[in-house]
């Protein structure tokens, strides 16, 4: 059953093309379920089969990535903050922890967006944060579009990887080699964000 599903993922992703690519990253970087696993892989498949070319599948993953975090970036500016101000009382948000926060993202806003697009849940949901926090447009498209990349590369390359070699797309196939990818981006991420606290601490 699942093969089949894949079999119909590959065929309709190849239907839609580039734009599709676009269409899926962007429900799946906002509050849609649609896993990301499930669309970037595919396209690397195409890519190595020579029906898509791997650097135009990549950009419009990035591209619809940056689409749906913006939408989650300007939501969180129109509904979060009024929501929060009115209800957050009752879950122990006062405006002094809100000011907190908005502190602490002001300072370490780039950071935290850039690692948070590299891991799922956080990667949905960092967009929220910096909108609810207004951080500057400009370094939220570029801090968001930089961790999408490194992501999306990762996933269309393994894509690529499986129909190079003539192997099967599966799911448990995706699933085993995204998990070798966060076993090595985890370690990766300590060292980036250990740089970073000790170039904040060291005296200017």
């Amino acid at each position: 059953m699942l093969e089949r599903f894949i079999d119909w993922l590959l065929q309709t992703l190849l239907d839609l093309g580039y734009p599709g690519i676009v269409a899926l990253m962007a429900m799946e970087s906002s509050i849609l379920p649609v896993p990301s696993e499930l669309v970037m892989p595919p396209a690397g498949y195409w890519a190595a089969k020579g029906q898509m070319n791997f650097g135009v599948a990549l950009l419009c993953g990035v591209l619809g990535s940056v689409i749906g975090a913006l939408a989650n970036y300007y939501g969180a500016q129109l509904i979060g903050r009024p929501l929060i101000q009115r209800y957050g009382k009752y879950v122990l948000l006062s405006d002094k922890n809100l000011a907190r926060s908005e502190r602490f993202f002001a300072e370490h806003g780039e950071i935290s967006t850039l690692i948070g697009r590299l891991f799922p849940v956080i990667r949905h949901l960092i967009s929220i944060p910096a909108g609810l926090h207004r951080m500057p447009l400009p370094k939220f498209i570029l801090y968001t579009a930089a961790g999408a990349a490194v992501w999306c590369a990762i996933l269309t390359w393994i894509g690529y990887f499986l129909g190079q070699h003539e192997a099967a797309l599966r799911p448990e196939e995706i699933h085993r080699y995204v998990t070798r990818a966060l076993l090595v981006l985890i370690p990766v991420t300590l060292i980036v964000v250990g740089i970073y606290v000790l170039r904040r601490r060291r005296p200017k």
